[in-house]
């Protein structure tokens, strides 16, 4: 990919990026990648824990940019992100997108016991009726997600990075082996391995009934004296990975390397991942890692940039161009 340069005029005006709180690490890489700096805007968070959101310039016209992991703290985030968004339809830009590179409630995505929400649906719906035109997005935790949006989107992988590394690495690895963590991500898993052209292997997971603990129960496939590729979409509590590691482990896996997109890490994800016999942890920055858990993880965590993916594909969809035509599509 190209890196991009200035904010020329495309269909809407000049690009306008803005950021929220949740990830503005992140945000400052797509735009020294765009070379478009972020736009200044004060959060103003009150006594009673309201916030409103004080623009420094007009947009006016302006093809707008709002970029917001819904990340921890999830709420606050989530309202940050509502509340720029009807800021921004209020001040008349022509054209708004939701950057979320992680979107929070996503395995909210279906009634799968009686009286409960699909949240992931309401989520959608804030996000239009707060004001945005588009959105993008990466590594939905379910495909059907983009059905709840009414307005149009981009859902995106990170899984074209992360198999970037992986190929490099397989050049150092003995008869490597790509193993999804459940059969849920079996497709995407297998997608994976045939993009680094190795074989796959499935790990085969029984949940309870209140879905908080999920328990490891058998392997379809052989890892036996080989190096192994783990591979998810994210992390929460990384309850599933421990079961997987250890399973693994067990059979004889040579060493195993954890590849996934999201870093959630709720508790006690990050000690949890310390202590499993782990040889890599590679990931994306759609969530941040705070630098103390950085030191945790030590060298084992290698965390890759998702920012010109998301810069190229705010490029494209200012200039009207493919976004499809990235990745052949």
């Amino acid at each position: 990919m190209a890196k991009a340069k200035g904010s020329g005029n495309g269909l809407y005006g000049s690009i306008k990026l803005f950021t929220g709180t949740a990830n503005p690490e992140l945000a400052q890489k797509i735009s020294d990648y765009l070379d478009v700096p972020l736009s200044g805007r004060d959060l103003v968070e009150f006594s009673n824990d309201n916030l409103m959101v004080r623009l420094h310039g007009s947009v006016r016209g302006q093809d707008v940019y709002v970029i917001q992991s819904t990340s921890r703290p999830v709420h606050r985030s989530l309202m940050e992100l509502l509340i720029t968004l009807q800021t921004l339809r209020y001040d008349s830009a022509a054209r708004i997108t939701a950057v979320v590179p992680y979107m929070s409630y996503a395995r909210s995505d279906k009634k799968d016991q009686p009286r409960v929400p699909i949240v992931a649906r309401l989520v959608a719906d804030m996000i239009e009726v707060a004001g945005a035109d588009r959105y993008v997005t990466l590594d939905l935790h379910a495909g059907q997600i983009q059905g709840f949006f009414s307005i149009p989107g981009d859902v995106l992988t990170a899984f074209h990075i992360l198999g970037d590394y992986a190929e490099k690495l397989c050049k150092k690895l003995k008869d490597p082996v790509v193993v999804s963590v459940d059969l849920g991500f079996a497709k995407r898993a297998r997608n994976f391995a045939e993009r680094i052209n190795v074989p796959l292997a499935l790990i085969e997971k029984r949940r309870s009934p209140d879905d908080a603990k999920t328990e490891a129960f058998n392997l379809v496939g052989d890892v036996e004296g080989r190096d192994v590729i783990l591979v998810d979409d994210e992390v929460d509590t990384a309850g599933s990975v421990d079961d997987a590691v250890k399973l693994l482990a067990k059979i004889g896996a040579r060493s195993i390397y954890l590849f996934f997109v999201h870093a959630v890490l709720s508790d006690p994800a990050v000690d949890r991942l310390s202590s499993l016999p782990l040889t890599g942890i590679i990931t994306t920055d759609t969530v941040p890692i705070s630098e103390d858990r950085r030191k945790i993880l030590g060298d084992k965590l290698t965390i890759l940039t998702v920012a010109p993916l998301l810069g190229e594909v705010i490029r494209r969809a200012h200039e009207g161009r493919s976004v499809g035509a990235m990745f052949d599509e």
